[in-house]
């Protein structure tokens, strides 16, 4: 298969290696300095247990015009990266090609085929104002959950934290011939690619813990467990979980774990930086818009009240502001 990875970084890399070593048509969407060590020594694939894997045989480019329409394109960009380059993204979709969506938090995409009272509504704080409702044709569009760990440790090197499961679904529910083939390919591939019928459900349950854990992470830049350990953290993170099931219930999802549990899984993750603290870290642009400013806007429209988190995304916010205006950057160091 003609598989392209657009945003080939922590997880879009992790992806790739392992579709290349199962003997897939691979390109890598990089840049900057993640791209130059591509080309010159294939990507290196550090594994749970410390082992070792690297491609050398993945075409590797900046430019999506250059790889041509593919099979299955798999799109691990941030949500806030998308819009840009959405013109370049549909140079890569044939008649039959997969768009696998990988960003966390709330979708571009969630209320088509959605069904009821907001179908086909646009969702303005990861899709301002419908620009890829409009371009990206929803019938390519099959929705995936990630939940592996991993993180980009040097240029050309991605380090696999923990976990393998990548849960799929089509928009509409049904379970179609090609989504069976993705995920067929996925399973041999080395991950766990169940198929879901209702993948908003999954996009929440990863969501109601993201949606706490990482902007408190941003803020204090405490990691998972020492997040979960602290109990006034805790406590927080809670409350804004509280609330976000309630937004969820009144759109007719129902979580299959207890709070209680789902903090614990977050727990167990360890010292593990959320993805918005190695962005602070970093001085990147923070995933806020869809992790929690998409969740402020279901809130208003299902009349929700939600102070928690109207807080934490006021506070996140803020800091993510100060930070963009000065081009700064905000790490602990030890003394």
């Amino acid at each position: 298969m003609k598989i392209c990875i657009v945003g080939a970084g922590a997880i879009g890399g992790f992806l790739g290696v392992r579709l290349a070593l199962a003997g897939h048509d691979m390109t890598l969407i990089a840049r900057g300095a993640h791209l130059e060590a591509i080309k010159r020594n294939g990507l290196k694939l550090v594994n749970e247990d410390g082992t070792e894997q690297v491609v050398t045989n993945a075409r590797a480019t900046q430019h999506m015009a250059d790889a041509g329409p593919q099979d299955i394109v798999i799109l691990t960009l941030k949500a806030h990266q998308v819009a840009p380059v959405v013109d370049a993204l549909r140079k890569l979709l044939g008649p039959e090609t997969m768009l696998v969506t990988l960003q966390n938090g709330i979708p571009w995409w969630y209320f088509q085929k959605h069904g009821g009272e907001f179908d086909g509504r646009i969702v303005e704080a990861v899709d301002p104002g419908g620009v890829l409702a409009a371009k990206i044709d929803v019938r390519h569009i099959i929705g995936c959950v990630v939940y592996p760990a991993t993180e980009v440790v040097a240029p050309g090197v991605i380090h696999h934290i923990e976990g393998d499961r990548l849960s799929l679904g089509e928009l509409d529910g049904f379970e179609t011939p090609r989504s069976e083939a993705l995920s067929e390919i996925l399973t041999r591939a080395g991950f766990k690619a169940p198929l879901t019928r209702n993948i908003r459900t999954e996009i929440w349950l990863k969501l109601w813990g993201n949606l706490a854990f990482n902007p408190i992470s941003a803020l204090t830049h405490a990691t998972l467990v020492d997040i979960a350990q602290f109990p006034p953290a805790r406590a927080f993170a809670a409350a804004i979980m509280t609330e976000a099931q309630t937004i969820a219930s009144k759109l007719g999802v129902q979580f299959r774990l207890s709070l209680e549990k789902r903090i614990a899984g977050a727990e167990a993750v360890g010292k593990h930086k959320t993805s918005m603290l190695q962005d602070i870290e970093a001085g990147r642009p923070i995933e806020l818009d869809a992790v929690v400013g998409a969740v402020v806007e279901l809130g208003k429209l299902t009349r929700t009240p939600i102070p928690n988190i109207q807080a934490v995304h006021a506070c996140a916010g803020l800091l993510a502001k100060t930070l963009a205006q000065e081009g700064g950057r905000l790490k602990i160091e030890p003394r």
